[in-house]
């Protein structure tokens, strides 16, 4: 089974293509390869499957084998792979995903897809809550970009024990399947900096659709601008804010290798 590892940001995923077959038991496939001692290593896995209503449908799992219903990176990882593999011609598509149809503009060097644009669709802010971890009160902002995300401003968000914080929001009662968690710091109105927790994976070095959704609520609070630049450990995503119905996404998809493996 031919595989490719691509990142965006440093938010990595396995490529499989799925149009012609699946391997079976892909939430297992994707426990066993995701694991980054004994498995290729990622943050998920990533399937690309024929659609009745777009150009291909995006099928996504996170380390833990739970099923996702939208990844900004990844999304823009999965036009890099259908176009440079040869599975699609178009540099305009769109992606059916769980979360709802998605338009994708992919950008080319040299022949080769180097960046995408992502319309993410329609930010929903809810109301702020209270999440307590260890005595220390923490204001969230719910946002659903499709999937769940938890916004929370810190002050400093490097020096957060992220590894015992972050299993607390994912898990917090309000939110049923879980949730990703962007612990963010406004610099300026037109530049955020952030950590994710990612539901299923833990700490992931970028979030595609935590950085529209930490922008998205920000702004709705007044804090930042409609063009907002997130920088996150594994590098930067600009955030683009249309209207209160879409946000576009914009950044990098990178290619790691290919390879075979067993199925």
């Amino acid at each position: 089974m031919r595989f490719s590892k691509l990142h965006g940001c440093g938010n990595d995923y396995i490529f499989l293509n799925c149009l012609e077959g699946a391997p079976e038991d892909l939430p297992g496939l994707a426990r066993r390869l995701s694991d980054r001692h004994f498995g290729v290593g990622a943050d998920g896995l990533i399937c690309a499957f024929p659609s009745e209503t777009a150009n291909l449908k995006m099928v996504m799992f996170n380390a833990d084998g739970s099923e996702g219903a939208m990844c900004g990176n990844g999304i823009r990882c999965l036009g890099k792979f259908l176009y440079d593999s040869g599975l699609t011609d178009k540099t305009g598509l769109v992606i059916e995903t769980a979360a709802g149809e998605r338009r994708m503009n992919l950008w080319l060097e040299g022949g080769k897809v180097v960046s995408a644009t992502v319309d993410m669709g329609e930010p929903v802010i809810e109301p702020p809550i209270q999440i307590t971890v260890k005595g220390i009160n923490y204001t969230s902002i719910p946002v659903s970009m499709g999937n769940p995300h938890s916004v929370v401003e810190v002050d400093d968000p490097e020096a957060l024990d992220l590894e015992t914080v972050g299993p607390v929001f994912e898990h917090w009662p309000y939110f049923p399947d879980r949730t990703n968690t962007e612990f963010v710091r406004v610099d300026d109105e037109t530049r955020l900096t952030a950590r994710v927790w990612e539901r299923g994976s833990g700490e992931t070095l970028a979030c595609g659709t935590g950085a529209c959704a930490a922008v998205a609520a920000l702004h709705r609070a007044g804090k930042c601008g409609r063009d907002v630049t997130v920088r996150l450990p594994g590098g930067e995503l600009l955030v683009t804010l249309t209207g209160e119905s879409c946000a576009l996404l914009t950044g990098p998809a990178v290619e790691v290798f290919w390879g075979e493996v067993d199925g």
